[in-house]
């Protein structure tokens, strides 16, 4: 296996790997293609096959999309929509980067984009699950990741 992906805090999803070169990729069911499995990667494509264990609709999740925030093109790693609205935002890092301030401060700027009701950071390793509270402008920390009926 890959030298830099460690098993992760995640049920293990039958991912199909590939050689090309001198790379490992990993088939995204989502975006119908292989990519390169970086340790980033590693961790999305947990999250996902993680979520759609959850019954997340395959449809309503959005990866690596892109938005402007002074004049820099940023990405979110996963986005959920339900009605056509995002909902859910997940920060993706790889496993020996910490879910910290810094991830925080990153997934709300982000947020300050989209204005969703949740955010998800994740390192596969630890995970941290916020609902926004726009009215007192913080985060409250959740237990456990929402079911897509309570988006």
């Amino acid at each position: 296996m890959y030298k830099n992906l460690v098993p992760l805090n995640l049920p293990k999803p039958e991912l199909k790997l590939a050689k090309k070169e001198n790379s490992i990729m990993v088939w995204d069911n989502l975006r119908k293609k292989y990519l390169k499995l970086t340790p980033e990667e590693w961790v999305r494509q947990h999250f996902v096959h993680f979520m759609l264990s959850l019954d997340y609709p395959e449809t309503c999740i959005a990866l690596e999309g892109g938005f402007r925030m002074n004049e820099q093109l940023k990405r979110t790693d996963i986005m959920v929509y339900k009605n056509g609205k995002a909902v859910l935002i997940i920060e993706c890092k790889a496993p020996q980067v910490p879910v910290n301030q810094k991830t925080m401060d990153q997934a709300s700027a982000y947020n300050s984009h989209y204005k969703v009701d949740y955010l998800i950071l994740t390192n596969g390793l630890d995970h941290l699950v916020a609902k926004t509270d726009f009215e007192n402008k913080k985060y409250h920390h959740l237990e456990q990741i929402p079911s897509f009926n309570e988006l």
